[in-house]
C-alpha cells in the first residue's frame, strides 16, 4: 500500500504546530510557577523597608511604633514567602478570587496556569492531529518505530496530565510536562526522525496492538510519577530549611507527604501496565521466534524496568525506608525506562531493532 504523502506532509506540519504552542504554555506557565517566588521576593523587600520605617517611627512616638510592627507582623510569613502568593498557588479553584491588590492593579497569579493548560490542550489537539494524519497516510497503527513511539508517549503524558487536572490541582507540573513533551518533540524530528513508510513484516502481528500501546501508557505514568517524586525531594527540603529566591515556590506547592502518595499511585498502576507489557511480549516473542525468553537486549532491559519498580513498591511497604530515598528509586526507574528506549534501541543491537532510524 502507498503512503499518502500529502498526509504525511500534514502530520510533519501539526507536530511543529504543536512545538510552538508548547513552547508557549511552558513560558506562561514558568510565569505562574516563578511567578509567587517573585512576588514573595518583592514583598520581602517592602517588609524590610516597611520594618525600618516602622524603626525610625518608634524613635519619635512608640505607638506610632507599635501600630506599624503589629501591621506588618500580621502579614509576614515565616519563611519569607508572600502569603497571599502562596494561598493563591495552594488554591484549586480560587482562580477568580485569588490574587493581591498592588497600587490599584489586581494581580492575579493563577491566570498565568489558566492560560497554560489553555495553550496545552491546544498543542495536544495539534499532536493527535498529527498522530491521526500520519496513520491515515500509512494506514497502519502510528506506533512502530522510535519516532511514533515518541509521540504517542508525548500524546499519552500530555492527555494524562489533562486528566488529572479534573480531579486534582496539579497545574505546578505544566512546566515540567510541557517542556519534556516539547523536549521529546524537537527529537521526534530530529533524532528519531523517520519517514512514513508501511510496517515490516516481522511487526505485522495483532500483538502489536496490545502490547506497544500499554507500554506507551505505561512510559506515560511512570514518567509522571518521577516528575512528582523529584518534586517531593525539592519539596521535602523546603519543609525543614525553605527556599529562597527563584526556587521559593517550592515552599508553596503541596506537602511532601501529598506528593509522596500522588507519585507512588501512579507509579503502581505504571508496575502494573509494564508487568503487562512484559508478560504479552513474551507470548509476541513465542510467535514471532519461537520462543517466550532469549535473553534479547531489550527483553533483559525490560525486565531490569520491572526489577527497579518491584523494588520501589517493594521499599515504600519496608520500615526504615524515608520517602525521599524511596523517591530516589523512583528516579532511578525512569532512568532505566530511558535507557530501555534510547541507548538499547540505539545502540545496542538485537532482535528488537526496530528503531527506524
Amino acid at each position: 500500500m502507498d503512503v499518502n504523502v500529502a498526509l504525511a506532509q500534514w502530520s510533519n506540519l501539526l507536530i511543529y504546530s504543536a512545538m510552538a504552542v508548547y513552547a508557549f504554555a511552558f513560558i506562561i506557565y514558568a510565569f505562574d510557577l516563578f511567578g509567587p517566588a517573585f512576588a514573595g521576593d518583592t514583598q520581602a523587600a517592602d517588609e524590610k523597608t516597611g520594618a525600618k520605617t516602622a524603626r525610625t517611627s518608634d524613635r519619635t512616638g512608640r505607638s506610632v511604633g507599635r501600630k506599624s510592627e503589629s501591621s506588618h507582623g500580621s502579614t509576614t510569613a515565616h519563611d519569607g514567602a508572600a502569603p497571599t502568593a502562596i494561598a493563591v498557588l495552594e488554591d484549586g479553584g480560587g482562580d477568580s478570587a485569588g490574587g493581591e491588590s498592588d497600587g490599584g492593579r489586581t494581580l492575579d497569579l493563577r491566570r498565568w496556569a489558566r492560560a497554560g493548560t489553555a495553550l496545552t490542550v491546544l498543542a495536544t489537539a495539534f499532536l493527535l492531529g498529527a498522530i491521526v494524519t500520519r496513520t491515515l497516510a500509512v494506514m497502519r497503527v502510528p506506533w512502530s518505530n522510535m519516532m511514533e513511539y515518541a509521540l504517542i508517549a508525548s500524546a499519552f503524558t500530555a492527555v494524562t496530565y489533562l486528566v488529572l487536572l479534573k480531579f486534582r490541582d496539579f497545574r505546578y507540573l505544566g512546566t515540567f510536562v510541557t517542556f519534556s513533551v516539547l523536549l521529546v518533540l524537537g527529537l521526534c524530528i530530529t533524532v528519531f526522525r523517520t519517514p512514513a513508510a508501511q510496517i515490516i513484516p516481522a511487526l505485522d502481528n495483532y500483538w502489536i496492538w496490545i502490547h506497544v500501546p500499554i507500554a506507551i501508557l505505561s512510559t506515560a505514568l511512570l514518567y509522571l510519577s518521577a516528575t512528582i517524586a523529584l518534586v517531593q525531594i525539592l519539596r521535602t527540603r523546603s519543609e525543614s530549611k525553605p527556599w529562597r529566591g527563584p526556587l521559593r515556590f517550592i515552599n508553596a506547592l503541596p506537602v511532601s507527604k501529598d506528593l509522596e502518595k500522588t507519585s507512588y499511585r501512579l507509579a503502581a498502576v505504571g508496575f502494573v501496565t509494564w508487568t503487562f507489557t512484559l508478560v504479552a511480549g513474551a507470548f509476541w516473542a513465542e510467535i514471532a521466534w519461537g520462543r517466550y525468553w532469549g535473553w534479547d537486549p531489550k527483553e533483559v532491559w525490560t525486565f531490569v524496568v520491572w526489577v527497579v519498580y518491584a523494588a520501589y513498591l517493594h521499599a515504600r511497604a519496608t520500615r526504615g525506608w524515608t520517602p525521599t530515598r524511596v523517591a530516589v528509586l523512583n528516579l532511578i526507574g525512569i532512568g532505566t525506562v530511558v535507557f530501555n528506549f534510547s541507548v538499547v534501541n540505539l545502540y545496542i543491537s538485537g532482535l528488537h531493532s526496530y528503531a527506524g532510524v
